[in-house]
């Protein structure tokens, strides 16, 4: 290559970077558009994932005796667990009623034993 070829090519790219032709730049907003989807993974899905595994292992752990609050905010004592269904006890008059498992918002009996 002729210096003088070598001359005019180092300063095209030395005119590109100080006209702002970075990465950036040369593939549009793709590199921009990646990290945001990175960010969005990080701050939103994968939380969400880590809380549905430990709402099924509270499910898959559901055993009679323990105290129950369900979605609709109703709170009683499992009385037996079959497939999918739970009889939980209410406690006023101790009515049975059966619920779906997924019904099942928060187990209370660890609280009310670390309270006492």
């Amino acid at each position: 290559m002729r210096p003088a070829r070598m001359q005019e090519v180092a300063l095209n790219a030395l005119g590109m970077l100080l006209a702002g032709g970075s990465i950036f730049s040369q593939f549009g907003g793709i590199p921009l558009l990646l990290l945001m989807f990175v960010a969005m993974y990080f701050l939103l899905i994968a939380p969400n994932q880590r809380k549905q595994k430990t709402w099924a292992a509270m499910l898959a752990s559901l055993k009679p005796g323990d105290r129950v609050t369900t979605n609709g905010g109703l709170r009683g004592v499992i009385v037996s667990v079959k497939d999918d269904l739970l009889v939980v006890r209410t406690a006023p008059d101790g009515v049975k009623l059966e619920f779906v498992k997924s019904a099942v918002a928060a187990v209370t009996t660890e609280e009310s034993n670390s309270k006492s």
